[in-house]
């Protein structure tokens, strides 16, 4: 009994360590112990502890995934993908992504990027809004943001 209790100690020291290496969702968290020869069970308890006593916290960590990929440029649909990926509970992401800050700025800067200020043909367009969708944004936020560059070139 007291083994089972060292060994645990010893697994939720391992999981801290982890997690100060660098934030992960409890998904990551327990499959990178797994992967690192833990018992799924004891892992997942392991883990369940950390957020018992405040040291996960996957809400933070859902906020802090949408603010690097926002800042990166990218739009709401391909941070949900991220999120996803990681395995952050779907009922986080509302919550989180209201911390997200406007896209507007990012999609006008990346257009601007890649037309430089001239009046782009259909190729040069499609180019700029496929892009911008492989970016997770939607489609009225494309067209809106490409109306906006349209209409800076006519004044």
């Amino acid at each position: 009994m007291m083994e089972d209790y060292v060994l645990q100690d010893e697994l939720r020291k391992r999981a801290l360590k982890l997690l100060d290496y660098r934030p992960m969702s409890r998904r990551e968290l327990i499959d990178k112990l797994v992967q690192k020869g833990e018992e799924k069970e004891a892992a997942a308890e392991a883990v369940d502890w950390l957020i018992e006593v405040g040291l996960l916290n996957e809400g933070i960590y859902a906020e802090q995934v949408i603010r690097h990929y926002a800042a990166k440029g990218y739009g709401k649909h391909r941070i949900e993908q991220e999120l996803w990926r990681r395995g952050v509970a779907k009922e986080l992401w509302d919550g989180a992504f209201q911390e997200m800050p406007d896209g507007d700025d990012a999609i006008d800067r990346f257009i601007q990027s890649k037309l430089r200020g001239e009046a782009p043909d259909q190729r040069e367009e499609k180019r700029v809004v496929d892009a911008l969708c492989r970016r997770g944004y939607s489609w009225d936020e494309i067209n809106q943001a490409m109306r906006r560059y349209k209409d800076s070139l006519d004044s």
